[in-house]
């Protein structure tokens, strides 16, 4: 009998191991959010949308990683002198932990800007240059990225 009981207790103990050995893999998402126009309330709602999708997302413990990218009249979003959302950007890029967030600001749009206005621009602290913003939406939509313009 004790030979019995053994034995379902292995039976239980592997089948119980076979089932956490093939659970499926934590599902990821990657978001690209596109933001162009020098309008708070388009910026604001960027930055909803951004919280939304991580509040949403952490709750289901899924895997998250969003770049807010910034171009054009956009990019004044990113300026120090000019951004009406800076507070709530810092307050964003330290709340989405453990999701992987970067403000991407365009320096193609930054070197236009400082030769029209014939000085050097200031960005955010969380801001990310890459060298241009839409190259840089390209590139994450081919790799996959699902894309969001507010």
């Amino acid at each position: 009998m004790s030979k019995a009981i053994s034995a379902l207790f292995l039976g239980f103990t592997l089948l119980a191991g076979s089932a956490h050995a093939q659970a499926p893999p934590m599902k990821s998402h990657h978001v690209v959010f596109q933001v162009n126009a020098n309008d708070p309330d388009t910026m604001n709602l960027t930055l909803n949308n951004v919280t939304n999708v991580i509040d949403d997302f952490r709750d289901k413990h899924e895997d998250l990683e969003i770049d807010v990218v910034a171009y054009g009249p956009g990019l004044n979003m990113y300026r120090a002198d000019t951004s009406r959302v800076a507070d709530r950007i810092k307050h964003l890029a330290d709340y989405a932990y453990p999701t992987r967030i970067q403000f991407s600001a365009c320096n193609n749009t930054k070197v236009g800007m400082e030769k029209k206005e014939g000085h050097a621009i200031e960005l955010l602290p969380d801001a990310t240059l890459v060298p241009s913003g839409v190259v840089h939406i390209i590139e994450l939509q081919e790799k996959g990225w699902s894309y969001v313009k507010p």
